[in-house]
């Protein structure tokens, strides 16, 4: 069908509802919106679902994530799965609670056992869930920092860890087959409990979850010591994260804690901010205003489903608050971990440290300064998980931490995606520490800076929306890829990778090889000086990304490089 056609047939047929038929026939003049939200299929892809909530084949709905689910369904059949089941989790955005439940009701009217949380809770619970209960997979449903109008729809499998291949090409695929929206199979909650294949997780995982969190603990007597006079607001960004956040502070001695009352409460429509996202100043206004009345040490913002962490911290010398990248979060958490690890003789041997191929050079300093292996992977924590199972499974390698430049990291192995509740508890219990050296967070990064070099890092993100924008964004990926610079403003174009091609071109020696990671739309530049540069779309939204990363002679400098370095690559954007 085209996308008239399957217009019609959702505006006609009998299996959708009088609300979804209302909403698509107050669009039946407009062609080009007609067009948005049925010139495709909402693409499963190995990171699930993701899209704007409505009416139509490529929008959020229930009809797409009851479709969704069958796929999934049909692939734990073949695995043999369903009497493991599925955990279920999802956070505050509107139509979560209802896609959470259709999701259930599908696994379960197809056999396979359903475990749903019995409200919000925060991603990296559901992946540490999951592993607890000793399901086949996972699903939760949000769409992370996005704004209001979407919502999304994220499968794990049972190491933890969101799907990596092949098992993400095997589900794409029984995704794929399921055309008939009549043949998706569902069920009433009663009838689902009466068969035994309905079941609601509560309070007893929350609690199992607190204490593997507090197992990674370093100072704990610090932490309360410090904890009583220490200041700490807070935002949930109308999230997943302020009851777990808070009840974990609390719990290792932090009582000073206070939480930006308007951000507070979960809200799907976040109207304090135009997007949820811990990456923006904006979502900072209000707790920067409060950490100022308050005189706060530490301001922390967590996006809604709790897996990403935005930090400010106060200046000793000018009393300022400054922002963190997630770099700079990274390597903070990074520098107190293994430093006090190995204060406390708990470092291993055998150890190593992860990072993505568009986080920051100065990871690998510090793996060289605590003698661990450095391990480099695609941009996805699920990659980051991956690692940490082949390293349990083989019995080579201790995971002594990993982090994404996208403000996520873990810390431990109590689950397999980055957990901002267990940031929230290690940046707290770092603070503290510095707090006893008359130092803050801030002050601590730029010691850092002056050990390892000043590594800046930064990000320009082009958002190119709809058929036209998918389109375009295909045609500057193949520009770049055909046609590779050789310099990128003051810098030398060392190496280029194309990692869908999965060949590195030494420009030196004109030698190439394999990149060593599997194929993806990637495209990354080394430079001279410790440069490097990336481009890449996003995997879970219409957007372009582009990376670079410098070293500078100092913080000004490092900026500076920056600066110039971006704008050169942003050239190809034009």
């Amino acid at each position: 069908m085209d996308y008239q056609e399957m217009y019609r047939f959702w505006c006609t047929d009998d299996y959708f509802d009088a609300e979804t038929k209302a909403e698509l026939l107050a669009v039946k003049d407009d062609d080009k919106e007609i067009r948005e939200r049925f010139y495709k299929s909402l693409e499963f892809g190995t990171g699930g679902l993701r899209g704007i909530i409505g009416a139509g084949t490529n929008r959020m709905n229930l009809y797409t994530v009851r479709k969704a689910t069958q796929g999934l369904a049909n692939f734990i059949l073949k695995e043999g799965g369903a009497e493991k089941g599925v955990a279920i989790a999802y956070d505050s955005r509107r139509m979560s609670v209802e896609f959470s439940e259709e999701a259930a009701l599908c696994l379960a009217a197809n056999g396979i056992k359903a475990y749903r949380f019995e409200s919000l809770r925060p991603t990296p619970e559901l992946s540490f869930a999951l592993r607890e209960l000793g399901c086949i997979a996972g699903i939760v449903v949000t769409a992370s920092h996005n704004p209001a109008e979407y919502n999304g729809y994220k499968v794990y499998w049972e190491d933890g860890a969101q799907i990596t291949p092949p098992k993400d090409a095997a589900i794409i695929d029984e995704v794929n087959a399921v055309t008939d929206f009549h043949k998706v199979k569902t069920m009433s909650r009663l009838d689902a409990i009466k068969a035994g294949l309905y079941f609601v997780i509560g309070q007893e995982i929350d609690d199992r979850y607190m204490v593997e969190l507090k197992k990674q603990v370093l100072r704990p007597e610090i932490c309360r010591e410090q904890g009583k006079d220490m200041k700490v607001v807070y935002t949930p960004l109308h999230g997943t994260g302020n009851i777990p956040a808070r009840r974990i502070l609390k719990e290792i001695g932090f009582t000073k804690v206070v939480v930006v009352p308007e951000q507070e409460k979960p809200d799907g429509n976040f109207p304090t901010v135009t997007s949820p996202n811990p990456e923006s100043k904006e979502a900072f206004e209000l707790a920067l205003a409060l950490a100022k009345k308050e005189g706060a040490d530490l301001v922390l913002a967590t996006d809604p489903d709790a897996d990403r962490l935005g930090v400010y911290a106060k200046d000793s010398k000018t009393g300022e608050y400054h922002s963190f990248t997630g770099n700079m979060s990274g390597m903070l958490i990074c520098e107190y971990l293994l430093s006090t690890r190995k204060e406390l003789g708990l470092l291993h041997d055998d150890g190593f440290l992860v990072k993505t191929i568009v986080s920051t050079n100065m990871t690998d300093l510090i793996a060289k300064e605590y003698g661990l292996d450095l391990k480099e992977c695609l941009t996805g924590f699920k990659f980051i998980g991956e690692l940490i199972k082949i390293s349990e499974q083989t019995g080579k390698g201790h995971y002594e931490f990993g982090f994404e430049e996208s403000y996520g990291c873990l810390i431990g192995t109590h689950a397999r995606d980055k957990d901002a509740i267990v940031a929230v508890m290690s940046l707290c219990e770092a603070a503290a520490y510095y707090r006893t050296k008359g130092l803050t967070l801030w002050d601590q990064m730029m010691n850092i800076y002056e050990k390892y070099g000043f590594f800046r890092e930064g990000i320009q993100t082009i958002t190119l929306k709809g058929f036209e924008g998918a389109q375009k964004i295909r045609e500057m990926m193949d520009s770049i890829r055909n046609n590779p610079p050789r310099k990128l403003g003051c810098y030398d174009v060392l190496e280029f990778r194309d990692y869908e091609k999965d060949i590195v071109t030494d420009y030196k020696t004109g030698e190439t090889r394999p990149t060593g990671l599997r194929k993806s739309n990637v495209l990354y530049f080394d430079l001279n000086d410790n440069a490097w540069a990336c481009v890449r779309p996003s995997g879970t939204e219409p957007k372009i990304k582009f990376y670079i990363g410098v070293k500078g002679n100092s913080f000004e400098d490092a900026e500076m490089k920056q600066k110039e370095l971006l704008d050169a690559l942003m050239v190809f954007a034009e």
